[in-house]
């Protein structure tokens, strides 16, 4: 497989039932019109074929009056479903061109063996003839679209089937030149009854016949053909024919077989078996071996069976192979022959196909001396031995198809095995099966089978870890089994624990002469060293998954180039695939990969300080790459937000599609894990500009997804970048974030410490917006322990500041804020005023997230004024809303009071099932804040509808939540509302002292005594 090979994966079968293939899967194009277009255009391709060509190929005679426009809609669905479809099929004037390489088609191959067949025939290289000849016409499948199309595309299926049985002649004609008789009796005879009226064919199998010795058969050959001709077509045989008929009747020494030019066939004396044994501790693989040996079972046609096995280094593919070998020795009893292809091997270059072809005729027995000394002799005598007998092959450690490829010949009853580390997407007519690694329940019990069960279910968890930290891969499990049964007073916890260390696991896998480090450095080594380089730098990305775009920013190269690479290096299985177009590593190759990295001097490796620079500039380009697409999404989603300035930071990276909200949202859902890896990479780099404005960005979707704790973390890690690089603006930014996480998490005196040293430095540095945003998140903190008095007036500065520099979005934040404190204090008009200001400037700069919270604390203060329709109409506006751009937090508080108007306004069905929605969400959300104010709600809902017991039961929890984390005003609510549950409950006692005390938390913080919303 060339360095190219990720260019081009798709590949277009015509000949025959259409099918096109993206590597080993399977691509539907669509109906039949789809399939008649396209194979149209892979008829010419490079050739511009106008509209109306294509009409006429899909409907003849008969083309609706929509044809055209269908013809074009079905070329715009072709180039969605086919990879890369946009740059396959291009429109040129007044037509379309497919812009495919011969390989991708198999006409263009077959049309290139045929070619190479003439030329070879003509330099008097007969046996490459005849072997181009053969995998040219076993690309032949049948007629075009299996003789289903039109009277176009059955002009043109009718052309080429002139031109398969032309070469199919050529290669009976080589065949006889090369001393082929009886053996080709058989197969001319299938010919002749689908085509009785070739007599190039007829003429072919009298000669056989008669060189075979039959010259009766063959007279009696042409006696037959004479009388067909003339019951058919009224003619009798031509001149040819007549010809040979007359020199056979003569016997004439000019039909006589000419000197062989290749060795007749060997027949081994005894029955050889090189198959290495079976392992007696095989374990797991069930489903393969069961596919295996179902393919060779059903599989219909002639030829060799191919089964190809691909995957990882150390996946178990050999151990699959001999396996499936031995069950099924007794059906090919002639020979079982095992050769290590040496594909990927230690201090060896890979074996030519004339040195396999050597070393398996002289596994047979065959003498030396019979053994010709050019390589395609030794090739040539092998397919014809080969084709002799019922074998089975089994081809180990596999470079590629060119390595395979000669050594395979039809017809034949060999069963052929393949193993390699490759995907041998091109070996025609081979059944692939793809080794991952092994489910977990197989790893234990190969643990348990090696080590044996009493050792092993002694520790049945450290068992468990030790095939998590092992990756699933059997070589990797038997090395680790094999050390623990060296070291019998070793426990599977000790060894465990020696392989936690990620640096030095690999070193840890290491048991005589098997060594998984040495395994994957084979495959390794085998790539170009353009690709080995990519492979380091692709080993620096942080995340678990690994897209087109982060790779093209690690390479330094365009998407489509990067995808190349992934694509190359995923058909070599160091680098795996859960899902389309997202790649990932193994673990161990994961680690590998970064080992290069860090110094490795060894062959292949970075080399030292020259690796660790490629790998910070890679790492670099990754975050640059990271901080533009962040910042693009946030723009998107968070309109209006403000970011500090990084002229220093700029990707030339492409970035992907984040032109609308749902692109936007969808990349930093799928992302977000390794975006909060890359900020980690970027802190262990000592890259400290990047942690804190990478930081920054990914703040904003874990606040949106309600990852709070982790929002939190980050924003530590963020502030401890910033006073190691010491960049005061910064630092100032991430003390910021990290206040408004700690109010969302109910830490209010961490985070009225941390925003009071944010707002100093936001003084110090003359930095207006930093003041205005830090005033207004102690206006919030402040609010929270119900310091009201004190908070009013930083929100109301926050809001003077943010109106002075047109900070649209943070303003409409603060008045939120305002407007919450106001209904608090059951200033409902104000609450309005600035509930109302919130919502309008929010949806003026297209922020819905801002709407949104606007519209809730506006339904808040219009349910305080009694207006609870228009609340409710508030509600369902924020709710429409309110989808992917809300915290679980803050949805809860959405629903508890959209239950909360539902049940005013005596709609009892949606109250209870909003209420129900509110509380799963606000035990779920990780906000106390929430999880009080939710409860209370809910609370007082069922306490107007009776339900005295259950009121009391959210009040407590309302309770707990609130006063955890110091949350006064929830605080007091729930005790009212558990005074109110309890009066009703007849506990008069306990519900003087709750209400005392909440009355005297109500007065403090200035709210009327006894009220509640």
């Amino acid at each position: 497989m060339g360095e190219d090979a990720g260019e081009h994966r798709v590949r277009f079968r015509i000949l025959g039932s259409f099918e096109c293939w993206d590597g080993a899967e399977r691509v539907r194009v669509g109906g039949p019109v789809h399939e008649k277009v396209l194979v149209t255009l892979l008829l010419e391709p490079q050739r511009v074929l106008p509209v109306f060509r294509l009409v006429e190929a899909v409907w003849d005679e008969n083309a609706p009056a929509t044809a055209a426009h269908q013809v074009r809609k079905a070329v715009a669905e072709l180039r969605q479903r086919i990879p890369d479809g946009r740059n396959l099929i291009v429109t040129e004037g007044p037509g379309y061109r497919a812009l495919t390489t011969p390989d991708q088609v198999d006409l263009s191959r077959f049309t290139e063996g045929l070619k190479q067949a003439r030329e070879a025939t003509a330099a008097g290289r007969s046996a490459f003839a005849a072997t181009a000849l053969r995998e040219a016409l076993d690309l032949w499948r049948g007629p075009l679209l299996s003789g289903s199309a039109g009277s176009v595309l059955s002009a043109a299926s009718a052309a080429l089937e002139e031109r398969r049985l032309s070469a199919v002649e050529q290669l009976f004609d080589l065949r006889l030149s090369s001393g082929e008789n009886s053996e080709l009796v058989g197969e001319i005879r299938e010919f002749i009854d689908a085509h009785p009226l070739r007599e190039t064919l007829r003429g072919q199998l009298m000669l056989a016949l008669f060189r075979s010795g039959r010259q009766a058969e063959a007279l009696e050959e042409f006696a037959k053909v004479r009388e067909f001709l003339i019951d058919e077509l009224g003619i009798g045989p031509g001149d040819s024919l007549s010809e040979l008929h007359n020199a056979i009747l003569r016997n004439s020494p000019d039909l006589a077989a000419p000197p062989q030019t290749a060795p007749a066939p060997f027949t081994p004396e005894d029955k050889p078996s090189t198959l290495p044994y079976d392992l007696r501790d095989f374990t797991g693989r069930e489903a393969e071996v069961r596919e295996l040996l179902g393919f060779v079972q059903e599989a219909p046609g002639t030829g060799p069976l191919i089964i190809a096995i691909d995957g990882m280094g150390g996946s178990g593919k050999t151990s699959l192979a001999v396996r499936a070998a031995h069950q099924l020795a007794d059906s090919y009893p002639d020979a079982q022959l095992h050769i290590d292809l040496r594909g990927f091997t230690p201090s060896g270059q890979p074996l030519s196909a004339g040195a396999a072809a050597e070393a398996l005729l002289r596994t047979l027995g065959v003498p030396g001396d019979r053994i010709p000394d050019d390589a395609e002799g030794r090739i040539a005598l092998w397919r014809r031995t080969m084709s002799a007998h019922r074998m089975i092959l089994l081809l180990d450690n596999a470079l590629d198809e060119s390595q395979v490829r000669p050594l395979l010949t039809s017809p034949t009853e060999t069963l052929v095995l393949v193993t390699s580390r490759a995907l041998l997407a091109d070996l025609d007519a081979a059944h692939t099966i793809s080794l991952g690694v092994m489910p977990p329940g197989d790893s234990v019990a190969l643990v348990e089978g090696v080590l044996g069960r009493t050792r092993a279910r002694a520790e049945p968890e450290a068992v468990a870890q030790l095939a998590e930290l092992c990756g699933h891969l059997p070589l990797a499990l038997r090395i680790a089994v094999a050390r623990l049964r060296k070291r019998p007073r070793w426990t599977v916890r000790y060894l465990v624990d020696r392989l936690r260390d990620d640096a030095h696991r690999l070193a840890e896998l290491n048991s005589g002469e098997r060594s998984v480090e040495v395994t994957l450095r084979l495959s390794y080594e085998g790539l170009a060293a353009e690709t080995r380089e990519a492979f380091r730098m692709l080993g620096q990305h942080p995340g678990t998954e690994i897209d087109v775009y982060a790779a093209g920013a690690l390479l330094d190269k365009g998407t489509r180039d990067a995808e190349g690479v992934l694509e190359y290096l995923l058909d070599m299985h160091l680098l795996q695939q859960h899902e389309t177009g997202r790649y990932a590593f193994h673990d161990l190759v994961r680690s590998f990969a970064q080992n290069l990295s860090r110094g490795s001097t060894g062959p292949g490796g970075a080399g030292g300080s020259a690796g660790v620079e490629e790998a910070a500039q890679a790492v670099r380009r990754l975050l640059d790459f990271a901080l533009a697409a962040t910042d693009a999404a946030c723009d998107v989603l968070f309109p209006g937000r403000v970011r500090i300035s990084r002229p220093e930071h700029r990707s030339l990276a492409e970035l992907p599609p984040l032109n609308t909200p749902d692109q936007a949202r969808d990349w930093l859902e799928r992302e977000q894990d390794s975006l909060l890896a890359a900020v980690s990479l970027a802190y262990r780099w000592e890259l400290d500009s990047h942690v804190g404005l990478l930081a920054a960005n990914v703040a904003f979707p874990l606040d949106l997804r309600g990852r709070l704790e982790e929002f939190r973390e980050l924003s530590r890690t963020a502030i401890t970048a910033s006073r190691r690089l010491g960049d005061p603006a910064l630092l100032r930014l991430s003390l910021s974030n990290l206040a408004v996480a700690c109010w969302k998490l109910g830490r209010f005196e961490e985070g009225i410490e941390t925003a009071e040293e944010a707002f100093g430095l936001a003084v110090a540095l003359h930095d207006r917006r930093g003041e205005a945003k830090d005033t207004g998140v102690l206006g919030l903190l402040l609010s929270a322990l119900g310091r009201y008095h004190e908070a009013l007036p930083r929100l109301e500065q926050s809001i003077s500041i943010k109106r002075e520099l047109g900070a649209e979005r943070a303003e409409a934040e603060s008045l939120t804020n305002l407007s919450n404190l106001y209904s608090e204090w059951r200033r409902f008009p104000e609450a309005v005023e600035a509930a109302t200001r919130a919502v309008t400037l929010s949806r003026s700069i297209g922020s819905v997230d801002k709407e949104v919270e606007g519209l809730t604390d506006l339904a808040v203060a219009r349910l305080g004024l009694g207006e609870t329709e228009a609340a409710a109409d508030l509600l369902g506006r924020a709710r429409k809303l309110a989808v992917d751009v809300m915290s679980p937090a803050d949805m809860s508080l959405v629903l508890a009071l959209s239950a909360e108007a539902a049940d005013r306004l005596g709609e009892s069905k949606p109250a209870a099932e909003w209420a129900e929605s509110a509380l799963q969400l606000g035990d779920l959300s990780g906000t106390p804040m929430r999880e009080a104010a939710v409860g209370n709600i809910i609370g007082r809902l069922h306490a107007r509808n009776g339900r005295y017991s259950l009121s009391l039961e959210l009040h407590r929890h309302a309770h707990d939540a609130a006063t955890v984390v110091g949350y006064r005003v929830e605080e007091a609510h729930a005790l009212a509302g558990m005074a109110h549950a309890l009066e009703k409950l007849g506990e008069l006692g306990p519900a003087r002292a709750h209400r005392e005390t909440a009355n005297e938390a109500f007065e403090a913080m200035g709210i009327p005594a006894d009220q509640t919303i």
